[in-house]
């Protein structure tokens, strides 16, 4: 007992790991990743603190339900391998999340140390495992059940999808994946750019997930080729569909259609899936821009006015409200301001301006400032009288959000949806309006985080489960 209490003690008196980064000048300029990692001294060191709770606050936290203390006891006993093995029983992408988590609202949010303190960095003790165990080849496949005969399709590659597809894979069904882009990974690929989530890790994943037997048919949109009654036909005994929310919102003002104005989805998808930063090599025309204007407070936004750095321009960022109401992480809007973008914060734009030829020359925008709280307590912006004023510019990125594409629903009329789009779905198994067929993640939720997608698929995955062993499972009520 005396011993658990000195360890605690030192546990918590140690300081919080703070992870080594690139100069925001010299990673301004480049695409490589932005922190450096950490050694296995220094998250042994950081393992140490976690004081390991009789009731873990941290895995309630955590929409996949990761058992951290478990994992991180493996780190501080100088064992990355184990603590890895741990994690991958768990989800099906721990160097993703470790990068791209918002753990400060999660996990890190609840852990007890951050009280007084500072919290455990778990989200950097999980990206330090899995790496330790890819770059070192340490990794060893999950055991899977033997077969079953039954066969899953799993409609989208992103984070839903991989998760859904690793579960049932593992539980000794034939999986095979749909996916409409020409590489897997879906917004892990397309959407987070390269010096947040290097492209060779969400690869390495799926490599893995191959090697579960898993099949992924590319450049396959399911809706064209094939639909959701079609892939019943041809035996398939569940369908999962991950298909994200890739329908970008734009803002409905004057102007949206000039040449120069581009969603952040294709924006992004130009620069990593596309490479245009390497033209001609890769073959996509890249975005000539002296300066790129970003819309939005958000995550997305983040990335687009981050990558439009990166591209040679002058990046300037437009939000609507003030900066601590910014969606994003704050380590994104500190990296983004260190590096360089002009954050001009309660400001809306109310118009775009074009030149003669139809071209983007400036944002027309209007100052903002907090009226008083509502009955939520939330201060909502109200606009300057007078205080109008043209923001020059040849480009301008909208990262507002994203909404599902309605391809699907629309040629499978017994899927319901909901009046914002997304699909109708049993709120506890998951399944849609249409018996064998399931759905998570931003399809069903609207945009949201890479590991509430991958929340929701372990739960569909487990509904799978028992809906292919003859379990009853409750479908969505198309009346709801």
């Amino acid at each position: 007992m005396a011993e658990e209490k000195i360890r605690k003690l030192k546990a918590s008196g140690l300081p919080r790991l703070v992870m080594p980064e690139q100069d925001p000048r010299r990673r301004a300029a480049n695409f490589e990743e932005v922190p450096y990692g950490v050694s296995l001294e220094m998250a042994m060191d950081e393992a140490s603190r976690c004081l390991q709770c009789p009731k873990p606050r941290c895995i309630a936290a955590c929409p996949v339900n990761i058992k951290i203390p478990e994992f991180i006891m493996e780190i501080s006993k100088g064992d990355p391998k184990s603590a890895a093995e741990k994690l991958k029983r768990q989800t099906a992408l721990p160097a993703v999340c470790g990068r791209v988590c918002p753990q400060e609202l999660q996990c890190e949010g609840s852990c007890v140390l951050g009280l007084r303190g500072q919290p455990v960095a778990i989200g950097t003790l999980e990206r330090f495992a899995a790496d330790y165990v890819r770059v070192n080849n340490l990794e060893e496949k999950p055991k899977v059940a033997p077969p079953t005969g039954k066969r899953v399709a799993i409609i989208g590659c992103g984070p839903a999808g991989i998760t859904a597809a690793a579960d049932l894979a593992i539980a000794g069904h034939s999986v095979e994946i749909f996916e409409a882009l020409h590489l897997p990974g879906g917004v892990l690929m397309y959407g987070i750019p390269e010096f947040r989530l290097p492209k060779e890790i969400v690869a390495h994943e799926v490599e893995l997930l191959k090697e579960l037997g898993v099949k992924i048919h590319l450049n396959y949109v399911v809706g064209k080729l094939k639909t959701v009654g079609t892939l019943f036909e041809e035996g398939f005994n569940a369908i999962f569909i991950g298909s994200g929310a890739g329908l970008p919102i734009f803002l409905g003002i004057p102007g949206e259609n000039s040449v120069g104005v581009f969603s952040a989805n294709e924006f992004l998808t130009r620069f990593n899936l596309m490479k245009a930063y390497n033209f001609p090599e890769n073959g996509t025309t890249p975005v000539k821009a002296k300066h790129i204007v970003t819309v939005g407070g958000g995550n997305v936004a983040m990335d687009s006015s981050r990558t439009a750095l990166r591209i040679g321009a002058k990046s300037t960022l437009v939000y609507r409200r003030a900066r601590e109401q910014m969606p994003a992480r704050k380590e994104e809007v500190l990296h983004a301001e260190q590096e360089g973008v002009d954050l001009q914060l309660l400001t809306n734009p109310k118009r775009i301006l074009a030149d003669e030829n139809g071209k983007v020359r400036a944002v027309e925008c209007v100052r903002m400032e907090l009226g008083e709280p509502d009955a939520s307590g939330r201060r909502s912006p109200v606009e300057i009288k007078g205080s109008e004023f043209e923001l020059e510019c040849d480009a301008v990125v909208v990262a507002i959000g994203n909404r599902p594409n309605p391809l699907i629903p629309m040629t499978c009329k017994g899927l319901a949806t909901t009046k914002k789009g997304t699909l109708l779905v049993n709120q506890d198994t998951l399944q849609t309006s249409m018996p064998g067929v399931f759905a998570g993640g931003d399809v069903v939720s609207g945009a949201a985080t890479v590991i509430s997608a991958m929340g929701q698929a372990k739960i569909a995955a487990a509904s799978i489960n028992r809906f292919l062993n003859g379990e009853k499972v409750e479908a969505a009520s198309a009346d709801i």
